[in-house]
């Protein structure tokens, strides 16, 4: 794959780039609702609450729909690759309903507010398949068709589908859709701030006191008093209830590219073989004929091994499976998987009377994330909902039923702290224009980096969230937390959370 491939950047925001440019939060300020994050389950609780009267303000730290959700692959559908069977096991036949419902819900409600507002979002009803080439997996595709349909979904067991190579089995299931989410939610933030709400982007939050009322001090300096607060930051970046342990970062890779509209596959697809492969297309800006291919895959834990040779093997297979497709995008998604399948969404921790978190959507962060706007929305409304219990954080019982999965999450997490600091590192000389590398200097762990005129450039390489060791992403050129998936730049500024300080500056 080539450099222009590796750096060109999400789809979704070089084709809307636009949007206001909101000022940093700089004066105190008083409403019912402080939203931290300004994603898809930010902005959508945060409308919400607003159309139920709340008055609300959002705290970003970057720009709307430009971090976590401006890089995904924009899939909404109830069909979470293979988790109706598990589901089943695990939470009862009823939790597996419940699920079903929310997510659907979620999906047919944001079909309303496009229409609601007429958003011009490239929003598409397409069937939505999970599928598998090795023939020893249809038995577990089969138990998954059954168990989705018995938990509502129209969902059906088939051996055709518009992939240009066989499958051995594939569950299908109809009436999903997918769309373009940064001008989705571009249009969600607008009508939002035409209700009273007020956005605030490039603003930090460092704080947060919970009281009657709460309190969210931002890096700037002002401070936001609310009644309740939600934290919808994907990784959550206050842990009162050690929810980290319950979480792991995943990245994924996606390339996209040109392709003739009559090879279209017609349909969203994934599977689990391979390192996980999802397919799907999306309208062209511009080009009514033809249609942007979009593939996904190679998933990993942030900040390990070679991010280049992920992307080659991704573009390889793209190529293998649709021949002539002219990858000219490339960027990669991040996740966060929690260890008892279901994501967390309301109260913080078992105290919590006043602030809420939404996160661990396990990769279907748009269904998941409108979901959350609902279910956040209905409980500090006070309204019923539900499926409050199956997605409540403060949840005991699953997280000990699903204990070997914490576990290995919390195994990882130790060998990353550990075993990362015990590795050799290379001498600083080593290292060519455009690489990084963790090396010691004189006694410390530093992240250096050597740019393309070959200055080198020096931060610490302790994550300021928890300690553990950065590891260098080439592809991407930043650095990147193995242990909970924080994300920083060659300088050491904060790119994505749950860190909320830069890697300190170190001399060389």
């Amino acid at each position: 794959m080539t450099e222009k491939q590796h750096v060109s950047g999400s789809y979704w925001l070089q084709t809307a780039p636009g949007g206001a440019d909101r000022p940093a939060l700089e004066d105190d300020l008083a409403v019912d609702v402080a939203v931290i994050g300004a994603g898809v389950a930010g902005l959508s609780t945060a409308w919400e609450l607003a159309r139920a009267g709340r008055s609300v303000a959002v705290l970003e730290a970057g720009r709307v729909a430009a971090g976590v959700t401006g890089h995904t692959t924009a899939k909404v559908t109830a069909l979470h690759t293979l988790i109706y069977d598990k589901l089943r096991r695990t939470r009862g036949a009823e939790g597996a309903r419940l699920y079903a419902r929310s997510q659907s819900e979620a999906i047919e409600h944001a079909a309303g507010i496009v229409a609601e507002l007429g958003v011009d979002c490239d929003w598409e009803t397409r069937s939505a398949y999970t599928y598998v080439v090795d023939p020893g997996r249809v038995d577990e595709l089969r138990a998954e068709a059954a168990a989705a349909k018995e938990a509502g979904l129209p969902a059906s067991f088939v051996t055709e589908t518009g992939l240009p190579f066989p499958v051995a089995g594939a569950v299908r299931v109809t009436g999903q859709a997918q769309f373009h989410p940064r001008k989705y939610l571009l249009a969600l933030a607008e009508d939002l701030e035409a209700r009273g709400g007020r956005i605030f982007e490039r603003t930090t939050v460092q704080g947060l006191h919970e009281g009657t009322p709460c309190r969210v001090s931002a890096g700037t300096g002002a401070t936001v008093t609310a009644r309740d607060v939600v934290v919808a930051t994907h990784y959550p970046v206050f842990d009162r209830a050690l929810l980290f342990a319950r979480l792991s970062p995943r990245r994924e890779l996606v390339v996209a590219g040109r392709i003739e509209g009559e090879r279209d596959p017609d349909g969203m697809y994934i599977t689990p073989d391979e390192g996980t492969r999802s397919v799907r297309t999306a309208p062209l800006d511009g080009d009514p004929g033809d249609r942007l291919l979009i593939v996904t895959g190679e998933h990993f834990t942030p900040g390990t091994g070679d991010t280049r040779e992920r992307f080659d093997r991704l573009s390889a297979w793209a190529g293998e499976h649709f021949p002539g497709v002219d990858l000219t995008y490339a960027w990669a998604t991040q996740d966060i998987d929690p260890t008892d399948t279901v994501p967390m969404v309301g109260p913080m921790h078992p105290g919590a009377r006043h602030t809420y978190v939404a996160s661990g959507f396990g990769g279907w962060g748009m269904s998941g994330g409108m979901m959350a706007g609902r279910l956040l929305t209905a409980q500090i409304t006070g309204e019923d909902c539900a499926w409050s219990g199956l997605y409540d954080p403060r949840r005991l019982l699953t997280a000990v039923r699903e204990a070997p999965a914490f576990l290995k999450t919390q195994a990882e997490v130790a060998r990353h702290f550990v075993g990362d600091r015990l590795r050799p590192t290379p001498p600083v000389d080593a290292l060519p224009p455009g690489e990084g590398a963790v090396v010691r200097v004189g006694g410390e762990r530093l992240a250096v980096y050597r740019d393309d005129a070959g200055a080198l450039h020096a931060v610490s390489a302790r994550c300021t969230h928890l300690g553990c060791l950065v590891g260098f992403n080439a592809a991407e050129r930043a650095w990147e937390c193995p242990c909970h998936g924080s994300r920083f730049g060659t300088d050491g500024h904060v790119v994505q959370g749950p860190a909320t300080k830069p890697l300190e500056q170190r001399d060389i």
